[in-house]
């Protein structure tokens, strides 16, 4: 191997062992994170947050922030009722997850190719903070692109975040003999490499 060819490899490696050396950005126009709720035992019905940002550091810390107000139901009375009875939006505006994600286990994967991988993110949300375990699957995109995409939905149970008296007067106002208080949340978020 000639030095062009070595100085070629070196550089090579070094960009592939420092791809986490610049902030990933949330594209928040490509992403999207969404939740279901079921009502009367069997309807189910998926809604999501319009705005919601992230990124991750050069350390591999993640954090997404969820605009709670921005929850969108495709019913405007029903978005009214979650952001006021429910998220309680003048108190708590925002829900933020943060993790840690082992770099070297992203820098590994080719563009193109895909990881599955556990993470250990902690959730809080009106008030209260729990761990939960996600099941991802991470790919390199072309273009300096991640995207992480949830393999199985995440089950939040809303006991453990002080939601239950909430959705009980959602059922209330709507008159139904039930809603579910365990809620499957998915996410596809798609992350930027951020220069400069």
């Amino acid at each position: 191997m000639n030095i062009k060819h070595s100085y070629i490899a070196l550089l090579l490696v070094m960009f592939s062992v420092n791809i986490f050396a610049a902030e990933w950005q949330l594209d928040p126009i490509n992403s999207q994170l969404s939740f279901i709720s079921t009502k009367k035992v069997n309807v189910a019905e998926t809604h999501y947050f319009r705005n919601i940002q992230g990124s991750v550091d050069s350390q591999g810390q993640l954090i997404l922030a969820i605009d709670l107000a921005s929850v969108d139901t495709n019913i405007t009375v029903r978005d009214e009722r979650m952001r006021e009875y429910l998220f309680e939006v003048d108190i708590f505006t925002t829900a933020t997850v943060s993790a840690s994600i082992d770099t070297s286990d992203v820098d590994a994967i080719a563009e193109g190719a895909s990881a599955r991988l556990t993470v250990d993110a902690e959730l809080d949300l009106h008030g209260e903070k729990k761990t939960l375990k996600m099941d991802v699957v991470v790919t390199r995109l072309v273009g300096a692109k991640l995207s992480v995409v949830s393999v199985q939905p995440v089950i939040l149970n809303l006991s453990d975040f002080s939601l239950v008296s909430g959705v009980e007067k959602l059922r209330e106002l709507a008159k139904l003999p039930s809603i579910s208080q365990a809620v499957p949340v998915s996410f596809y978020l798609i992350f930027k490499l951020k220069h400069g």
